[in-house]
């Protein structure tokens, strides 16, 4: 068995994490709860969890390359995720699952190093393309159904860090890197 900081993996899931070079992330209801609050000048706010940040600025130290594909077009995505450092960017796509295969074809990855995370249906057409597909424990049945990892928290509330903690973990290198959290 593979323990991590938050449950219990098979050993051979431990070398899947090892290949992974690329974790691929939906925003909304991932990054964040889900919900969007929108202000009477039709400004839009989202919620982020610095938990989350730090984890992901961590990731991309340690050589691993974190991608946002989103359903939406926003601002606030751009600003949060330039300053985590996440070079790969991709709102107001549809289909989620085209976008990811243009994404490998470019950084030249395989199936096998590359986890998608997710909440609901239109993130699972990226699970087809990847070798570990995460669902956040709040996610819509469907996704959890297809999912072969489930987190143990809720989207935009650390989700994403337990991800990035036990990649970090699996490659032995949860405790070696510094990032400020943001």
């Amino acid at each position: 068995m593979f323990e991590t900081l938050y449950t219990s993996f098979q050993s051979s899931f431990k070398i899947q994490l090892q290949h992974i070079k690329l974790l691929v992330c939906d925003i909304d209801g991932v990054f964040s709860d889900g919900n969007i609050y929108l202000g009477n000048q039709g400004e839009e706010l989202k919620a982020f969890n610095t938990k989350d940040g730090y984890g992901i600025k961590s990731l991309v130290r340690s050589g691993v390359s974190v991608a946002v594909i989103t359903g939406r077009r926003s601002n606030i995505v751009e600003q949060r995720m330039r300053s985590l450092e996440v070079n790969h960017i991709i709102q107001g796509e549809e289909n989620k699952q085209q976008a990811l295969i243009q994404l490998m074809a470019t950084l030249k990855l395989s199936q096998q190093q590359v986890a998608t995370m997710g909440d609901d249906v239109p993130d699972t057409g990226m699970f087809n393309v990847s070798s570990i597909n995460i669902a956040v424990a709040d996610a819509h049945p469907i996704v959890k159904q297809q999912a072969n990892w489930i987190t143990t928290i809720n989207g935009g509330r650390g989700a994403v860090r337990e991800v990035c903690d036990t990649l970090l973990q699996a490659n032995d290198c949860l405790h070696g890197i510094q990032a400020a959290s943001i």
